[in-house]
């Protein structure tokens, strides 16, 4: 099955539904405009039920094929948030938004999905149900547990699920896969240090929270190379550092450290949280300051199911002739929620030689839109063939 010529066909149509949701960015649960855009085209194709609302802003969409007796159902998601960039393409369908752009490629995701949802609803050439599942705030909101938290999976008895990301620097079209752990769990470091304020010529006065976050920022570096097994993956960044003061001649009473930890495993994440807590405590104690630390536990690592991602890549390699390894991801993905409900697979797939996610100059490549409406539609035909 190579890339389907109902996509060719569509190729155009998709191309500018995929441009008016990137004119028209909306940020986490904020997707009104593209929750409604998606719902109308749903019912417009025919899907035989379409729910909004799910996961506050979300839309599921039905579509049975001509036969329900093998009882199948799978789950396809794609995400629609955008994020808060200033846009620079200068194409001719940039952001309208000021400060918010499609720079992940979720208009892409979405129109890829809504194509496939019109080619399966014009055909329904496969025996069990397709739930189409279009999420918000991907980015950091956790819109995936939302839908999941509503109860979507039972809702429509959801057996499998699978989800696609472009992915820059790959050949347009090529996809690429792995088996197990793929993106890593994120979690949210909140610091906050509280000492002793004064003036900067008496630091003999004071207890300087600069000196003792200064200590602190380098020894949560020794997690990773001192505390972690050196074959585990696992990242350790403080991305913000802000004083209480901001003038010359004071030392802060305070110092608020913001930051993230990546890990690969539910033991390094463990190990992190733990000694984390115990760096930043025992380094302020030695100084005679206190530390308080806000350790939040945000999206878990993004765990691929074996069979299903053996299929998965058995789908690809039907469009595209090969499907590659791919490699581990120490970004965050909250398809994880929906992987730990029920078995799937996520794949990527090449957008080419663009600039990378999350840049101003991203854009998604529509020359991928055939190859990712074909592995959509194949997943649900080859998982749920119609039996002559």
């Amino acid at each position: 099955m190579p890339v389907k010529n109902r996509f060719a066909e569509l190729h155009d149509d998709i191309t500018a539904w995929r441009r008016d949701l990137h004119e028209h960015p909306e940020i986490l649960f904020e997707t009104h405009r593209t929750s409604a855009t998606v719902a109308e085209k749903l019912r417009a194709f025919g899907c035989d039920e379409v729910v909004e609302g799910i996961g506050r802003t979300g839309v599921v969409g039905v579509i049975k094929g001509k036969s329900t007796a093998s009882g199948k159902v799978i789950g396809l998601r794609a995400d629609m948030d955008a994020l808060p960039i200033h846009e620079q393409t200068g194409v001719e369908y940039a952001s309208k938004t000021p400060n918010a752009m499609h720079a992940c490629g979720h208009d892409g995701h979405t129109a890829m999905l809504l194509g496939a949802a019109q080619y399966l609803a014009e055909t329904r050439n496969f025996d069990g149900t397709a739930v189409v599942i279009f999420q918000p705030a991907e980015e950091g909101g956790g819109g995936g547990r939302e839908m999941c938290e509503d109860g979507m999976m039972d809702r429509w008895n959801i057996q499998e699920v699978y989800g696609m990301h472009n992915w820059p620097g790959v050949p347009t079209g090529k996809f690429g896969i792995r088996s197990g752990p793929f993106f890593a769990a994120t979690d949210l470091l909140d610091i906050e240090i509280e000492g002793l304020g004064g003036h900067a010529a008496k630091p003999n006065e004071t207890i300087d929270t600069t000196v003792v976050a200064a200590h602190i920022v380098t020894a949560l570096q020794t997690i990773a190379s001192r505390n972690a097994d050196p074959v585990g993956s696992i990242v350790v960044s403080i991305t913000s550092f802000e004083t209480s003061s901001k003038a010359f001649n004071v030392i802060p009473q305070r110092v608020n450290m913001l930051g993230t930890v990546r890990t690969l495993s539910n033991e390094l994440r463990d190990l992190a949280e733990k000694r984390v807590v115990e760096i930043c405590e025992g380094i302020a104690n030695t100084f005679g300051a206190t530390a308080r630390v806000n350790y939040k536990r945000n999206y878990p690592v993004m765990v691929n199911h074996d069979e299903q991602t053996e299929f998965a890549a058995e789908v690809a390699r039907s469009v595209s002739g090969d499907c590659d390894e791919a490699p581990l991801v120490m970004g965050g993905e909250d398809f994880a929620f929906m992987l730990e409900e029920r078995p799937g697979a996520y794949i990527l797939v090449g957008n080419g030689d663009t600039a990378a996610v999350h840049h101003p100059m991203y854009n998604f490549n529509d020359e991928a839109i055939p190859a990712g409406c074909s592995w959509w539609a194949g997943i649900v035909e080859q998982r749920m063939p119609v039996m002559n």
